[in-house]
C-alpha cells in the first residue's frame, strides 16, 4: 500500500502533485532553551465534519507504546477567519475540532528533551525531531501530501537535515502522511560529508549528517568507514533499495546531551550517542551504522506483513522479528569484519556472547523465535514499573536471529559449496524488498526451500524455527575453523548477576532456572554472606571464588533476606559458558578446506 501511493506520486508531475490541496505544518524554537517547539497545522478543504487530530502511540520502527501525547498542550484551534473552535478530547491521544469552515488551524506546545530514534529532543544545540513524537496529524487525511516549514534558529547557524524532500529554504514535502511520520528531522549546525554510489545505472548520493563537537578530521576518518559499510551491505544483495529523491541520509548526533539509540527509516536512519568520535565512538557507534543502513533493505523494503500498513494508534506486533531484526543483527558484525573495520579474530571472539545468551538460556522452553518476536511491544523501549522474569522467559529476537542467521549461513555454505546466507537474502530481497510485497514466516520458509531445496528449508524451519532446538554450533564453526568449547571447564557458576556491596555479595538478577543459586533457592535481592568457607567483602572476586570451589561440590550459603539472614544447601556446578577462537591461535593446524571456507564466509576472497 505505502510503495503503490509513493508510485502514484512519482509518476505525477512535481507542478500537479504541489498543486493538490495539502496538510501544512510549521515549527519553530524560540523556547529551545526550556525544550519547547511552538507548532502550526493548517488542514483546509474540510467536509463539514468533526475533524479528528491526534498523537501517535508508537513510531515506526518501534513496537512498543510511547504515548506521545504526553508532551502537548496549550492545544487551540480557529478557522480561516481566526475564529476561535471548540476543541475537546474523546480519549488521551485525540482532540476533536468542531464549528470549522472548512479549515482548521491548530496551534500547540510541544516539551521534548529525549535525543534518540524514537522521542524529540528541543534544546540550544539542536531541535531532533522524530515526527510522531512532534506532529499532529489527522487521520482521514492520511493521504495527502504535507508540506512542512522549519523556522530555524539562525542565531544558532541551524540548518535542516531530512529524508523529506527539499521544496524552497526551509520548506519540506512528503507525499503522504506515512511517509512524513516516517522521516526523522535534524536542525542543528552540524557537519555535512556526501559521496556516491552507482547501482542499476543509477547514481544515488549518500549523505552522512554529523552533529558533534569533534573534528573534521575524525568525521572524514569516520566516512571513510561508513563507505565501506555502504559498499559491503550493497554486495550482499547485488543492489542498492532505489531510494527515493536519489538520497539516503545518516542523521548522526554525537553528543552528551543525547541517548544511545539507532532507528532505520525509508530512506535515512537516526545514530545518536554519548561519545563523540574522539571519546571511541569511532569504534563503538560503528556498529549501529552497519546495523541500521542494512534495514535499508532487510525491514524497510523486505517488510513484514503484520507491520504493513503501520498501525500509529496501537502496539505492533510482528512473528517475523526473528528475521527482520535478528538476522540484521547477525550482518552487522560480519559486515564489519568484511570491511576491514574489525579484525576476524575479534569479530570470531565476539560471536560468544550472543551464543552464550542464547544458548543457555532458560527461555527456549517457552517460545520459539516467531514467539519470542511476539514479545517486542512489551520489550522494545517499553516501559513497566512491575518485575519480570525475562531472564528466564525471554530471548532478545535480536540475539536469537542472529545466532540463527550464523547458523543458516554456515549450514549453506556446508551443504553446498555455492550456497551462502548472502545469495538467499538476494533471492528475498528479488521477491519482497525490491517489489515491496509484504512476506510472512512461510514466505520465508518457501524462498529457501526455492534457493536450497524442500528438504533443507522444512528441516531447518521445523528444528529452529517452528521450534526452539538449538543448532550443531561446534559443527558448524569447525567448518571454518572456529572453535566452540567451554570458557572455564574447572569453574563452576552461579547462575546469576551479582554485586559486591558493604562486604556482601547481593544478587542483582533473577537466577536461571536451574542454576546453583535457583535451586538453592536464592532470589533477586538477597544478600549473600558467605559460601562454604569464603566470607564475602568488599575484596571478594567472586570469580576467583568460584574456580577454588571447582564442581560437583556441596556447600553451605549464609544470606539475608529482608534483613533476616538464612542458610541453605548449594551443589556447584560447571559453568556453561562458551568461547569462540580462531582454530590457529590454539596452536591447532588449519585445513585448505577450512581456510577457503572461512575466506568465503569473511568475505576475504
Amino acid at each position: 500500500m505505502r510503495a503503490l501511493f509513493f508510485l502514484v506520486f512519482l509518476v505525477i508531475s512535481g507542478s500537479f502533485s504541489i498543486a493538490q490541496t495539502h496538510n501544512v505544518y510549521e515549527i519553530s524554537f524560540d523556547n529551545a532553551v526550556h525544550h519547547e517547539a511552538t507548532i502550526k497545522a493548517k488542514f483546509s478543504g474540510l467536509e463539514n465534519k468533526v475533524l479528528e487530530l491526534r498523537m501517535s502511540r508508537t513510531s515506526p520502527g518501534r513496537y512498543a507504546l510511547h504515548e506521545f501525547a504526553k508532551n502537548v498542550y496549550n492545544v487551540k484551534a480557529t478557522d480561516s477567519k481566526g475564529k476561535s473552535l471548540l476543541v475537546t478530547r474523546p480519549n488521551p491521544y485525540q482532540w476533536n475540532v468542531s464549528g470549522h469552515d472548512g479549515t482548521v488551524v491548530v496551534t500547540y506546545t510541544l516539551y521534548g528533551n529525549r535525543g534518540d530514534g524514537t522521542y524529540t529532543q528541543i534544546d540550544e544545540t539542536h531541535a531532533h525531531l522524530n515526527i510522531p513524537a512532534t506532529f499532529m496529524y489527522a487521520p482521514r487525511l492520511a493521504l495527502r501530501p504535507i508540506k512542512v516549514t522549519f523556522k530555524v534558529r539562525e542565531d544558532l547557524n541551524w540548518k535542516v537535515a531530512t529524508q523529506l524532500k527539499h521544496l524552497e529554504k526551509n520548506t519540506y514535502y512528503a507525499p503522504d502522511l506515512h511517509y512524513f511520520m516516517d522521516s526523522p528531522t535534524e536542525i542543528s549546525n552540524y557537519s555535512l560529508r556526501e559521496f556516491t554510489e552507482t547501482s542499476n545505472g543509477k547514481t544515488y548520493t549518500i549523505r552522512f549528517v554529523l552533529h558533534h563537537k569533534g573534528s573534521d578530521a575524525d568525521l572524514d576518518t569516520y566516512v571513510a568507514k561508513v563507505k565501506k559499510i555502504v559498499e559491503q551491505e550493497k554486495a550482499v544483495f547485488g543492489e542498492l533499495p532505489d531510494f527515493d529523491f536519489g538520497t539516503y541520509t545518516f542523521l548522526a548526533c554525537y553528543l552528551a546531551n543525547v541517548s544511545g539509540d539507532g532507528m532505520e527509516h525509508r530512506n535515512s536512519t537516526i545514530l545518536t550517542d554519548v561519545e563523540g568520535l574522539a571519546e571511541g565512538g569511532m569504534e563503538n557507534n560503528i556498529g549501529t551504522v552497519s546495523h541500521e543502513y542494512f534495514h535499508a533493505w532487510n525491514v524497510e523494503r523486505i517488510r513484514p506483513l503484520p507491520l504493513e500498513p503501520f498501525d500509529y494508534t496501537a502496539a505492533n506486533m510482528s512473528g517475523e522479528l526473528w528475521f527482520a531484526e535478528g538476522f540484521t543483527s547477525y550482518y552487522t558484525n560480519l559486515i564489519l569484519c568484511r570491511a576491514g573495520i574489525i579484525t576476524p579474530e575479534a569479530y570470531v571472539e565476539g560471536l560468544s556472547g550472543t551464543l552464550n545468551y542464547v544458548w543457555n538460556s532458560p527461555a527456549l522452553k517457552y517460545f520459539n523465535p516467531i514467539e519470542m518476536s511476539y514479545q517486542a511491544p512489551f520489550v522494545d523501549a517499553a516501559r513497566s514499573v512491575d518485575p519480570v522474569n525475562w531472564t528466564n522467559t525471554f530471548v532478545s529476537y535480536y540475539s536469537y536471529g542472529s545466532v540463527l542467521g550464523l547458523a543458516l549461513d554456515l549450514s549453506l555454505r556446508n551443504y553446498k559449496k555455492d550456497l551462502t546466507l548472502d545469495g538467499y537474502m538476494q533471492l528475498v530481497w528479488k521477491k519482497y524488498g525490491k517489489t515491496e510485497i509484504p512476506y510472512t514466516v512461510k514466505d520465508l520458509e518457501n524462498t529457501l526451500a526455492e534457493y536450497a531445496g524442500e528438504d533443507f528449508a522444512t528441516n531447518f524451519f521445523t528444528k529452529y524455527i517452528y521450534q526452539s532446538n538449538m543448532p550443531e554450533y561446534q559443527s558448524l564453526l569447525s567448518t571454518v575453523g572456529v572453535n566452540f568449547e567451554k570458557a572455564k571447564p574447572g569453574s563452576s557458576y552461579l547462575g546469576a548477576y551479582v554485586r559486591l556491596e558493604e562486604g556482601k555479595t547481593i544478587v542483582v538478577s533473577n537466577p536461571h532456572q536451574g542454576s546453583p543459586l535457583y535451586k538453592a533457592g536464592i532470589e533477586n535481592g538477597d544478600r549473600i554472606v558467605s559460601i562454604g568457607d569464603y566470607i564475602m567483602s568488599d575484596t571478594t572476586n567472586i570469580s576467583d571464588v568460584l574456580v577454588e570451589l571447582g564442581v560437583n561440590n556441596t556447600v553451605t550459603v549464609v544470606y539475608e533476606r529482608n534483613d533476616e539472614k538464612k542458610e541453605t544447601i548449594m551443589e556447584m556446578e560447571s559453568d556453561p559458558a562458551y568461547k569462540t577462537t580462531l582454530l590457529e591461535l590454539q596452536d591447532k593446524k588449519l585445513s585448505k578446506a577450512q581456510k577457503e571456507s572461512r575466506e568465503r564466509w569473511l568475505g576475504k576472497k
